[in-house]
């Protein structure tokens, strides 16, 4: 599938800087934001609005894997921030981590139960979820995935990245960076998750003309702790890697590890997606750079989505976020306010809308 997407990446890596985010004297913050249009056969560059507001105050149901790290309470902002924008009620789940799926599925089960006129999930699996998601459509209930990929299983519309092109920008970034060449060990995520796998593939595939090497793939949960021990078994096994390339819970575990045994001048640190920890770490310069996929963004569409489909009006069945790789050079070029929450928000569980 991916050969034919190496015209469209191209395009993407020529395309500006998604989105604007504004905010009008007296007016909620407004915003727009460049999108890949996948519905089609074709995938193409759309410019995503988001409705004014909405007719009525829709009970909306939001279902995520946890919001241990700050890349999820970004996609919690979105959803929070889009659900005061449009006046609608929101109830947001977290199941705890990947390994909660039964919690995950009982969650969805009470939004059933608590007659949620539409669904947004961050889908734990698409496999184990498939089934609740065709039972809800049966009864009327828009369901809406976002940021974690579902491929098969029949959503009223979807937002995820397309993992490969992003994983792959981060590849070319990394060929560019070190042209005479680099040893790299591969973390790309938990194994079964299928963004993982199309993380790995995504990256390996983008360096096929390049002088990067890369000595070993490990796969993992990732916790910061069992990220950890797989860089200090890297380090250990492999003496002459120069790149730790992974999650951004790989790149904060690879940060003290590197500084442990002294190879902080000559390990550089590369991260497949973004969190606060990351913006800290490419500031501070302890990283060379890290992937977006615009979190806060996800989050917005998945409300906005599930209004349109709740009021008949036109939805985009499937968007994806235009990935950029954040270096040093690049960060001034980026709304950071789709990326990352803002520094004092806090995860709320609800929002009610005003009479």
């Amino acid at each position: 599938m991916h050969k034919t997407l190496s015209l469209f990446t191209a395009l993407l890596m020529a395309a500006p800087a998604v989105a604007q985010a504004q905010t009008a004297p007296g007016k909620s913050p407004a915003w727009a934001a460049e999108v890949v249009d996948a519905s089609g056969s074709s995938r193409r560059l759309a410019k995503y609005e988001p409705l004014a507001k909405a007719d009525k105050p829709w009970n909306l149901c939001v279902l995520f894997p946890h919001l241990k790290d700050s890349f999820w309470v970004a996609v919690a902002y979105g959803v929070a921030s889009e659900a005061e924008r449009q006046n609608v009620n929101m109830t947001l789940y977290e199941a705890g981590g990947y390994s909660n799926l039964p919690r995950q599925l009982s969650q969805f089960d009470d939004c059933v139960a608590a007659k949620a006129d539409a669904i947004v999930v961050g889908a734990i699996s698409e496999a184990g979820l498939a089934q609740k998601i065709a039972e809800a459509r049966k009864k009327g209930i828009p369901v809406i995935g976002t940021v974690n990929p579902i491929q098969n299983a029949e959503t009223t519309g979807k937002m995820f990245v397309d993992f490969p092109t992003m994983s792959g920008q981060t590849g070319r970034y990394l060929a560019r960076k070190a042209a005479d060449g680099a040893k790299v060990v591969a973390f790309p995520g938990p194994a079964g998750s299928g963004w993982a796998e199309a993380y790995a593939q995504g990256f390996k595939d983008s360096l096929k003309d390049s002088k990067v090497e890369v000595l070993d793939t490990r796969f993992g949960d990732t916790g910061v702790n069992a990220q950890l021990q797989l860089v200090q078994d890297a380090l250990q096994a492999y003496p002459d890697l120069t790149v730790l390339w992974g999650t951004a819970p790989t790149a904060e575990a690879a940060i003290g590890a590197v500084a442990e045994v002294g190879r902080e001048k000559d390990v550089m640190i590369l991260s497949t997606y973004e969190n606060q920890a990351m913006l800290d770490a490419l500031n501070a310069g302890k990283i060379i750079g890290f992937a977006t996929q615009y979190p806060v963004l996800q989050g917005r569409v998945g409300i906005d989505m599930a209004v349109r489909a709740l009021q008949k009006q036109p939805v985009m069945a499937f968007a994806q976020p235009v990935p950029a790789v954040i270096t040093q050079d690049t960060i001034k070029g980026i709304d950071m306010a789709l990326v990352l929450a803002p520094a004092t928000w806090r995860p709320v569980f609800s929002v009610k809308a005003t009479p």
